[in-house]
């Protein structure tokens, strides 16, 4: 592999770029829309195509397995993603409800072209970064698709009706004790739907631009995703995860925001759902980190974005040495933040109580750098789409505490299907 550096101009260089990926089987685009304030930001923007080797799995030693993958590529990029279904390898959990999907439990790739994007420089690594740039250069842009020539109808599999006994179920189990709090998810869906992913994506990324925003393509099942959340990332021996808990939407103005970010910030309910989650957090990375170096000192932060405002905490760890990458995102895999607390309590009752599999929501997607870095988010805020089958699928969700109330919690989920309704021009049919 051949590294060059290329001065170009970065926005046309970028979509022409991501027009020209489309005819490989394995894509991955990873870009923090401009929110590079993260002391922990390593990746303004990547592209990797074209596998030259590949890791799937659907079966068990999930995390054994891509080790032992990882161990046979040194020092070379891997993308790709975790499903939450793994939670069934890593608990005695299981799952019952249909995989309309089709995704794998886990699936990564080494690419052999890899385009790194920063100001007005793109580093192109591939056997011939000049072959690469000329092509990308020739390309010509695919138009952006307008939001109203899609005919979308995007159904509900949890009525209102269903919502509300869920709901009232999971709080029953929180007045007696079996839990703390639980994140209650529920399926919006399409069926016999053709889109062109690249551009539902590119709208996506305008209406909700977020720091972990990707587009995934794995075969003819693609990731169009705007997460804001990090899982797990390392920094030289640094493990940081990063959870929300917490939203509000956005003011009409300056002032208006304001008021709303001091009420999220004062709001009871909010605070104790980040709370709760921290501390599991700390307990999922204190089972991998060197003792005494857990630090949970950056608490409930305001982060803002273009839909919402978040609470987002930040644990940090030092990797003990005997527990290699694998084993740490084994550790605290499922993203605490998705399931509740106690974790494997929270996790039996969404399967209990949800009525959809939720296959690679709440899971991962993200990469391992040459330098022994790596950094993976949570998939929510997401269009999964099975090109093969027409189906299109996201899924929305929020903490249940004590506290929590129906209506509330209820609209949070639709806030949070706000993006994605918008750019698919759906409503939401019964």
């Amino acid at each position: 592999m051949s590294s060059a550096t290329f001065t170009v101009d970065i926005k046309v260089f970028k979509e022409k770029a991501l027009t020209w990926a489309q005819k490989f089987k394995e894509i991955a685009y990873l870009n923090s829309s401009g929110y590079t304030t993260d002391e922990y930001t390593a990746v303004d923007s990547v592209l990797a195509v074209h596998a030259a080797s590949v890791f799937e799995s659907n079966q068990i030693n999930t995390f054994q397995n891509l080790q032992d993958f990882k161990a046979k590529h040194p020092n070379t990029w891997m993308f790709g993603f975790f499903s939450y279904d793994l939670k069934n390898e890593i608990e005695s959990l299981s799952t019952n409800k249909p995989d309309r999907l089709g995704f794998p439990n886990a699936a990564f790739f080494v690419p052999q072209t890899l385009i790194k994007f920063k100001k007005e420089l793109v580093e192109i690594i591939a056997p011939d970064p000049q072959l690469i740039l000329a092509q990308i250069e020739a390309t010509t842009i695919t138009e952006t698709a307008s939001s109203q020539t899609l005919n979308i109808k995007v159904k509900s599999r949890m009525s209102k009706s269903d919502y509300t006994k869920a709901f009232n179920h999971v709080q029953q189990h929180i007045n007696r004790g079996d839990i703390y709090e639980v994140n209650l998810c529920q399926e919006f869906y399409a069926e016999e739907t053709d889109i062109q992913p690249l551009e539902v994506y590119r709208a996506l990324e305008s209406v909700s631009p977020t720091p972990f925003s990707t587009f995934f393509k794995w075969k003819d099942k693609f990731v169009l995703c705007a997460s804001p959340e990090r899982f797990l990332a390392k920094r030289n021996d640094t493990l940081i995860s990063q959870p929300i808990k917490g939203t509000a939407a956005r003011g009409k103005n300056a002032n208006e925001d304001e008021l709303i970010i001091k009420r999220l910030q004062n709001d009871p309910k909010e605070i104790a759902e980040n709370i709760m989650i921290v501390d599991l957090v700390r307990n999922d990375l204190t089972i991998s980190a060197k003792p005494g170096s857990v630090d949970a000192s950056k608490k409930l932060e305001i982060h803002s974005f273009k839909q919402v405002h978040q609470l987002i905490s930040t644990i940090t760890c030092q990797q003990a040495n005997e527990i290699d990458d694998l084993t740490a995102i084994k550790n605290a895999f499922p993203p605490g933040s998705m399931t509740g607390a106690p974790k494997v309590s929270a996790m039996q009752i969404c399967e209990k109580y949800e009525n959809s599999r939720r296959g690679l929501y709440s899971g991962s997607i993200g990469y391992f750098a040459p330098n022994g870095s790596f950094d993976f988010n949570v998939i929510i805020r997401s269009i999964l789409y099975n090109e093969n089958l027409k189906y299109l699928s996201f899924h929305t969700g929020g903490a249940i505490t004590l506290n929590a109330k129906l209506e509330d919690e209820y609209q949070e989920c639709l806030l949070k299907a706000s993006a994605i309704l918008q750019v698919l021009n759906a409503d939401i049919y019964p």
